[in-house]
């Protein structure tokens, strides 16, 4: 059995992927048969039934584990440069253990910049932690043409070291290209995939085979990629799993198209919707604030809190991707997924367990309890030229990708409300926004004000400088802190407003892992707390569709604000509707 080597990954992961509690025998809800070692396990679809539905073949054939061209045959090919004879000879077939497993993971848009930047260091990340099997192979699969080596190289100009553990950097980079090919084909290609099946039956060398599919492509191609790798190229007798990337679909009933297109070829445990800010360590880290801390779960509640913010800004523009963003906005890119997800995961009820199924129930069910967006709580932006220090920034319709006359907003704000007995009447914020005056992810939940206060002439008539505020920052540079009020040190009485901080970099020496590292070991593992369900996705949607139709219809002119501002005007006024103000104005100093 394949295990893993070292104690910074849980050790669940090693039982799940070789035959542990989540072991997950794909294609059929029919009970367990067992299959010759050797015998080719497909599995016909039975029309629309969902409980049989990606199942791809009859028993069939018998192969040999070898094809006529075996790997040793291609010696002269670039593998045989980097590949031991130990490693040719396990993939040829000789003195395999049919009861060991392997993971094979397949990049499909592997040329695409979020393979390069993000994918493949994070597969490299989890490998220098000895957090992947002892039996993994990873492939490439793009349009484009590319040797092994070509990949290679590719993936090695983007592959960084933990900044604590530099030793043996170089000596694990070439251990893990060696572990890396490439396979060219077509998305819509049965046959290409037919042959990457082939490919990876070689590599697998007869062990128990699981397949993950991380799908880094155009969602508009999705669905080919998925049916071909689902009919040509899914394991036989290990798990199949597919990570699907966001934009799922635009409004309530491209994204339902979507999912009934998937589930034509995977049930929904085989399909992994990520959003990577759920991966995110402060993202993570909510919950155990609250569920493991006492003195914040009784404060968790419309009684104590008085709103509670959300707030992404980005200190740059669309340049790069003017194209793909006008189509979507900045609500379906940012709003829809990444801050309801973490809105959903603050407000939930106690789960059960932290059984991803318990977890996700909560989380639909804040989603459910929630009012559809109304315009007139909804503020929309559009950063415009603005010259600073003699720089001049282009405006959003400067980019060449967008039309000139377009109205997608870059900026919006938000305030939504959740109709339960927790949350009756707290204003839920958000905001997000391009072309701002600074990169931040947080979460800022502001307290109420003490009741019949003695301090309070100390404070002014200005009793929002006297009101408790927890911030959790996201991103960049993690940190918890609370505010609260003091008395500055002397003889007179004189109040003052500090933090209680956790900061990250402070406490933690280990660098923070990226967030595709948590989840991609989570995909490996079977783990779906971090994943969107469909129904989630449908009760996420059905909250934004209306609005979003109703700013397309009437064409709604945002408000434009200057590249490198703090956004819209109308943002403010939306927060002051509610008696409150955005936390993020005088961001302090000494938390920063």
């Amino acid at each position: 059995m394949a295990a893993f080597s070292s104690m910074h990954c849980p050790p669940s992961y090693s039982s799940s992927i070789n035959g542990g509690r989540n072991q997950s025998f794909i294609f059929s809800a029919s009970p367990r048969v067992s299959v010759p070692a050797k015998a080719k396990v497909f599995v016909q679809s039975t029309g629309n039934s969902h409980q049989n539905v990606v199942l791809m073949q009859d028993v069939a054939t018998k192969v040999s584990p070898v094809a006529k061209e075996t790997p040793m045959e291609k010696s002269k090919g670039d593998l045989l440069s980097v590949t031991s004879s130990k490693e040719w000879d396990e993939k040829a077939g000789f003195d395999i253990n049919e009861n060991e497993s392997t993971v094979s993971i397949t990049v499909v848009g592997a040329s695409g910049d979020l393979a390069k930047k993000k994918i493949f260091p994070a597969l490299f990340a989890l490998y220098y932690e000895g957090c992947l099997p002892e039996h993994f192979t990873i492939y490439g699969y793009a349009r484009s043409k590319m040797t092994d080596a070509e990949l290679r190289n590719m993936v090695s100009k983007t592959l960084t070291c933990r900044i604590d553990k530099r030793e043996n950097c170089g000596e694990k980079m070439d251990e893990f290209l060696k572990r890396c090919f490439y396979h060219s084909g077509q998305y819509d290609s049965g046959e290409n995939f037919a042959q990457l099946d082939k490919k990876l039956k070689e590599h697998e060398g007869g062990r128990v085979s699981n397949r993950l599919f991380y799908l880094s492509i155009p969602p508009n191609i999705f669905i080919d990629a998925v049916k071909c790798a689902s009919t040509a190229a899914s394991s036989g007798i290990g798990w199949t799993r597919v990570i699907v990337e966001k934009p799922f679909g635009r409004d309530s009933e491209s994204s339902a198209a979507l999912t009934k297109a998937l589930k034509q070829y995977l049930n929904e445990d085989q399909i992994f919707r990520i959003d990577h800010y759920l991966g995110k360590e402060l993202v993570e880290n909510l919950s155990v604030l609250r569920f493991s801390n006492l003195i914040f779960e009784p404060l968790w509640s419309r009684q104590f809190i008085r709103s509670v913010q959300l707030i992404f800004s980005e200190d740059f523009g669309t340049e790069g991707r003017g194209g793909y963003f006008d189509h979507y906005g900045i609500i379906r890119d940012i709003m829809q997924n990444h801050l309801l997800q973490i809105l959903a995961l603050f407000a939930m009820e106690t789960p059960v367990s932290l059984d991803a199924e318990d977890i996700r129930n909560e989380k639909v069910k804040v989603l459910r309890s929630m009012r559809p967006l109304r315009l007139e709580d909804v503020v929309i932006g559009q950063y415009k030229s603005h010259t600073k220090g003699g720089v001049t920034y282009p405006a959003y319709t400067d980019d060449n990708t967008v039309p000139k006359d377009s109205l997608t907003p870059t900026f919006a704000a938000a305030a939504l409300f959740i109709d339960n007995a927790r949350w009756d009447g707290v204003p839920f914020l958000m905001k997000a926004g391009k072309a701002l005056h600074n990169k931040r992810a947080e979460i800022r939940v502001q307290f109420r004000h003490v009741p019949g206060n003695l301090y309070n002439r100390k404070f002014g008539t200005d009793l929002d400088q006297a009101t408790n505020e927890l911030v959790i920052r996201v991103q960049p540079d993690e940190a918890i802190y609370l505010k609260i009020n003091n008395k500055v040190p002397g003889l007179g009485m004189r109040l003052d407003r500090s933090n209680l901080n956790l900061h990250y970099a402070d406490r933690y020496s280990k660098e923070i892992p990226d967030a595709y590292e948590r989840l991609l070991l989570d995909a490996i593992e079977g783990e779906r707390r971090l994943f969107i369900r469909s129904d989630e996705l449908d009760a996420a949607w059905s909250l934004f569709t209306p609005v979003l139709a109703e700013l397309e219809e009437k064409k709604i002119i945002p408000e434009y604000y200057p590249y490198g501002s703090r956004g819209p005007v109308g943002a403010h006024y939306l927060a002051a509707r509610y008696n409150v103000r955005w936390g993020d104005l005088g961001v302090e100093q000494s938390a920063a």
